[in-house]
């Protein structure tokens, strides 16, 4: 069945780290994120949580956003793993078949995802004040 992207609410990008050295690289991803981009930043996840096989955080974006931050997060991810997803109404599709990679794909546990939600996660309010555009 073909979807429409009107059915993508906002995207996702889990940004992971697996050693202190990747977290300290991730920890710089991050406040480069906040400089270029009006995003949301989740908390830092410093052990597996839902789906998700490895530490992380999380950086949630409206949709006109991804043709800027997801080439940029492709050219400054400082070779750690990224999964991008959309947000729509089935969050286990989401994760595990609509979702791009960044480097190394890593495990996920789609059983902890629930099949489908009646309303999609929004990217909600931006806690960032970009002083940079997305190009730096």
């Amino acid at each position: 069945m073909t979807q429409t992207l009107q059915a993508i609410a906002s995207y996702h990008a889990h940004v992971y780290f697996q050693s202190p050295a990747e977290r300290e690289i991730a920890a710089l991803v991050r406040a480069q994120v906040a400089e270029r981009f009006r995003v949301r930043l989740g908390r830092w996840h410093e052990v597996p949580v839902g789906p998700h096989g490895a530490a992380m955080y999380q950086i949630a974006f409206e949709t006109t956003l991804f043709a800027e931050l997801v080439p940029w997060l492709m050219l400054n991810r400082g070779g750690l793993s990224v999964l991008v997803h959309p947000n729509t109404t089935a969050p286990r599709r989401d994760h595990l078949e609509h979702a791009l990679w960044l480097g190394t794909p890593l495990a996920l546990f789609g059983d902890r995802l629930p099949e489908h939600q009646d309303v999609p996660d929004a990217a909600g309010e931006p806690n960032t004040e970009p002083a940079l555009n997305g190009q730096g």
